[in-house]
């Protein structure tokens, strides 16, 4: 499991989490994780410089365990219609879970920085998605659709709702419209 030091490097991280999820980038202090966490301020500047330092560390995280990331299986060749199942599985969990949800602090986090961190996100999730409707579109398990407009479509649908979903109450019905719509335009009658 590593050392001491990774050890409570990854408390610190998994306790600041559900802060994040819950209040937010901009209202989070060092003082709300050292409350958290247990920790002295010292202990925990010892590990993370700032509230930023802590939160590029979540975001690392959570790109190294991504669930939405589609080549493994490609590389397995699965059928197409198959992983977009899980993954519309996983975004429809995600969008009625919005207490889960880092989107709001996203959303700030990236008006605190001077790079293009959000920008960096949303290539990344660009890629993942054509990578998987090309792939599907090669198979011919998907329709020939415009692939940019589909993507679009996806993760702006999708990081809506999940934003919305913290502010106003949605419906089961408001999720499936959503993965259905998705499906309606990719698959295949009778696939």
């Amino acid at each position: 499991m590593g050392n001491k030091k990774e050890q409570t490097r990854e408390m610190i991280l998994e306790a600041s989490y559900p802060l994040f999820a819950k209040d937010g980038f901009n209202k989070i202090t060092m003082k709300d994780i050292c409350e958290a966490t247990g920790l002295s301020r010292g202990g925990l500047y010892s590990h993370f410089s700032g509230t930023g330092e802590i939160f590029e560390a979540i975001l690392s995280k959570l790109n190294e365990k991504d669930e939405m990331d589609f080549q493994k299986e490609m590389d397995e060749k699965m059928p197409a219609p198959e992983i977009l199942e899980r993954a519309l599985r996983l975004m429809k969990y995600e969008m009625k879970h919005s207490e889960d949800s880092l989107s709001l602090a996203m959303y700030e986090y990236a008006g605190t920085v001077s790079g293009d961190v959000m920008g960096q996100f949303t290539e990344a999730g660009e890629k993942k998605w054509t990578d998987l409707i090309n792939y599907g579109i090669r198979r011919k398990e998907f329709k020939r659709v415009d692939v940019h407009e589909i993507v679009s479509i996806i993760l702006y649908a999708y990081q809506g709702v999940r934003m919305w979903s913290r502010i106003v109450s949605m419906t089961d019905s408001t999720f499936r419209a959503v993965t259905e719509h998705i499906k309606k335009q990719l698959l295949i009658e009778n696939s």
